[in-house]
């Protein structure tokens, strides 16, 4: 009777989506793809996923992670800007790593940054999973610049994210934007691999430029 309940639960809940979040799953995938082919036309992928999330996420009351929607536009627009730039640089953007002070910076803005918005949403605002909510929107800003930047270990990143963010929106209805990101888990452990590869190989051949077209 239980498991009929649940079943049933989920069957409406992927026959009430709408198109525009099919729209942007797919948009979404698309990005995560070409980004891990180093092809400058994730990033117009990127924008149009970008600019769907903003509403739907707006419509289901996560409201930083609506705000982080317009991040990822400016993001968008800038990673783009960076990758075409040095393209045809004589140096070109390689893949390169951060060292460990930078990471431990880094995870410390993030932790204080999401128990202050945090708390700010929670008090202050109807914003569901205030904490869930300001961590993966935090953490998604810096990681979305190490990706602008083709630092190699955004991918860890990106895996600790989206782990989080399948609970957030399931937890919202959104199911097939959490199976997308659910994806995102396998894929991003892809990407690790597919970079850390051309990052080996770059160092072997310093003077051999990455192909970023």
């Amino acid at each position: 009777m239980v498991d009929q309940d649940i079943g049933s639960i989920l069957a409406a809940s992927f026959m009430a989506m709408s198109l525009w979040e099919i729209t942007a799953v797919i948009l979404a995938l698309a990005y995560l793809l070409l980004a891990m082919r180093e092809k400058i036309s994730c990033w117009y992928a990127a924008f149009a996923s970008t600019a769907i999330y903003t509403f739907l996420f707006w419509d289901v009351s996560l409201l930083m992670e609506s705000a982080l929607q317009i991040f990822y536009l400016i993001m968008a627009v800038y990673g783009w800007w960076q990758w075409r730039h040095h393209r045809d640089k004589r140096r070109d953007l390689h893949i390169h790593c951060w060292p460990l002070r930078t990471h431990l910076v880094v995870i410390s803005v993030v932790a204080a940054l999401t128990l202050l918005f945090g708390y700010v949403l929670e008090t202050s605002t109807s914003a569901a999973l205030p904490y869930l909510d300001s961590f993966t929107t935090w953490g998604a800003v810096i990681t979305t610049f190490m990706v602008t930047r083709k630092v190699l270990e955004n991918w860890i990143y990106w895996f600790v994210i989206d782990g989080v963010s399948i609970y957030l929106y399931m937890d919202r209805g959104l199911y097939l934007t959490a199976l997308l990101f659910l994806a995102y888990v396998v894929l991003v452990v892809i990407g690790f691999f597919q970079w850390l590869a051309i990052y080996q190989r770059e160092q072997q051949n310093p003077s051999k430029q990455a192909a970023t077209a």
